[in-house]
């Protein structure tokens, strides 16, 4: 990547709330905008960026220092500042960016244990502030692909969406995704008849990630040289890829992965073990 676009990807956008719109009970679409998002680069249909939120009682997020041209200097500073004064900072796909207009919407999953994340998304007004670093997208679908598998929770219904809407019109794809209960399904491919999108629901009674895996394992899937993109709770998209490399024989080169949460741990908790990882030369526990 050139100096100019790490640059780029490092620079802190300043955003407000301009609509809020919830698309089902438990999925909000908060669009943000402002004059730094004329600028927005297209990192791929499941771009992502980090959202710091204000501190309870203030306007506006109180960031970090001014960042370095280190994909890991920002965080590290992020971490070093007093808690007092760290803003609340959560990783969220952009559903969809409109930088002639100044606009881009991410949309929010509601949760009954709310974190900062969740629970600003709920009461987000008109005017509201928050700040952004990136995009970043992983989506990378490698040459000969003749099919595609996406699979994810409710937390990856974004990034498949906006992945399902800049498929080509030839492509065929296989999607599960996992929800709650059938009132959580959207639209992700109405006008694509190559592409098979399939609900599993845990209606209460399994884990997250529990239902889907097992329709994946249990699935035919068509013949030919696949790309899988897999995200979600970190549990899930492990036990997933091992499934599709040793038992599907798929190519893990084929294979784009990343554990969006996982149980019990915050983001925070997930980022000190990254870092950690990262400064012994390890890979972290979630991308084994």
């Amino acid at each position: 990547m050139s100096t100019e676009a790490t640059r780029a990807r490092l620079a802190y956008l300043t955003a407000r709330v301009r609509r809020v719109r919830a698309l089902t009970p438990r999925l909000v679409r908060v669009t943000l905008a402002g004059a730094d998002l004329t600028g927005f680069a297209d990192a791929g249909p499941d771009q992502y960026v980090k959202v710091f939120f204000p501190a309870p009682g203030t306007s506006a997020p109180h960031l970090p220092p001014p960042l370095a041209e280190d994909s890991m200097s920002w965080y590290r500073r992020y971490l070093a500042m007093p808690d007092a004064v760290r803003p609340a900072m959560r990783t969220y796909t952009v559903r969809a960016a409109r930088p002639e207009a100044g606009e881009l919407d991410i949309d929010f999953v509601l949760h009954d244990d709310a974190g900062p994340g969740s629970g600003w998304a709920a009461s987000a007004l008109p005017g509201d502030e928050v700040a952004l670093l990136g995009p970043h997208g992983l989506y990378d679908v490698p040459t000969g692909t003749s099919w595609q598998l996406l699979v994810g929770d409710e937390s990856a219904v974004p990034a498949i969406a906006a992945i399902c809407e800049r498929l080509p019109d030839a492509a065929t794809a296989v999607v599960f995704v996992e929800v709650a209960d059938a009132a959580d399904e959207i639209p992700l491919a109405p006008h694509r008849s190559r592409v098979d999108v399939r609900w599993v629901h845990r209606d209460g009674t399994t884990p997250v990630g529990a239902a889907v895996l097992a329709a994946v394992r249990e699935a035919t899937l068509p013949a030919g040289a696949p790309y899988a993109w897999i995200s979600g709770e970190a549990d899930l998209v492990r036990q997933l890829r091992r499934h599709l490399v040793r038992e599907r024989g798929i190519d893990k080169r084929h294979i784009t992965f990343t554990g969006y949460w996982r149980r019990g741990r915050t983001e925070e908790d997930a980022g000190r073990e990254h870092l950690r990882a990262h400064d012994h030369g390890e890979v972290p526990s979630s991308q084994e």
